[in-house]
């Protein structure tokens, strides 16, 4: 099993990349972690397969997530993917509450 991906770097944070699926399809991610990657810059496209070697990250989590969402973040080491939205969620939140 094999996909190619398309990386882009995020001005929010040093070692900040997103993964897509296809080039360009900024359209797929959601508006809130749109507003939180800062400026994306394509930096290559990549064929991924189970056993090919990353510094970083899984390439299986890497295709589940793009065959699954159409995306995946790299976070820089020391926040989780899962960290950054659960901080986007408490901030909508908040931001909510803060208009009524």
């Amino acid at each position: 099993m094999s996909c190619t991906c398309y990386i882009y770097r995020c001005s929010a944070k040093a070692d900040m990349y997103l993964y897509l699926s296809e080039k360009d399809a900024f359209e797929s991610l959601p508006e809130e972690l749109l507003k939180n990657i800062g400026i994306t810059e394509f930096a290559m496209e990549l064929e991924l397969t189970a056993d090919k070697k990353l510094a970083r990250e899984d390439p299986v989590k890497i295709m589940d997530n793009l065959k699954t969402q159409g995306f995946h973040l790299q976070m820089p080491s020391e926040t989780s993917v899962e960290e950054l939205l659960k901080r986007i969620a408490e901030e909508k939140q908040v931001n909510n509450s803060q208009k009524t």
